[in-house]
């Protein structure tokens, strides 16, 4: 099978006057733009196709978690229909973006950095590395990996509405 490149990015866009994040994965850098909703591509990246898809996966799966524990937490995001909430600042998406790229490069580094993402998925990886459970290496990325999840929102959900005590 042939493994063309592709071109991994991230973009800003806006639908419906809905702002938000995208990073996704396009053949050549001219259709990048060509999306209508999408404004200004922010980082770009010429790949492999595998390549291009498995980081996509990572980072994907990275927003996935945030946001989980987020809404675990109870913190109130929007959350667009397309792409990753604008409530999140451009420089943090850059930072789970250029880390998924630059781990990619070195394949134990890899392994290691989606195994703990996808433990990251069940349980908090901070736990593991205070228990003493994560040990060299291993510790080393849990604790980059965990810190692509401390992004915490300043609102809070208002998780019930207060009734008038009269009625």
């Amino acid at each position: 099978m042939f493994n063309s490149n592709q071109f991994l990015f991230l973009a800003s866009g806006v639908k419906n006057d809905e702002e938000f994040w995208f990073v996704g994965v396009k053949n050549s850098d001219e259709n990048i733009l060509d999306d209508t909703n999408l404004l200004d591509c922010h980082r770009k990246e010429l790949i492999g196709t595998e390549s291009a898809n498995d980081i996509l996966f990572a980072i994907h799966l990275n927003f996935n978690n945030l946001f989980d524990g987020l809404e675990k937490n109870k913190f109130l995001i929007n959350q667009p229909l397309l792409g990753i909430s604008h409530n999140i600042p451009l420089d943090y998406i850059e930072n789970i973006f250029d880390f998924w790229l630059d781990t990619y490069k070195e394949e134990e580094s890899w392994e290691t950095c989606l195994g703990l993402l996808k433990i990251r998925k069940r349980i908090s990886l901070s736990n593991l590395i205070m228990s003493g459970s994560l040990k060299g290496n291993s510790k080393r990325w849990a604790m980059k990996v965990e810190s692509l999840h401390s992004y915490k929102i300043s609102s809070l959900k208002n998780s019930h509405s207060n009734k008038p005590m009269w009625t």
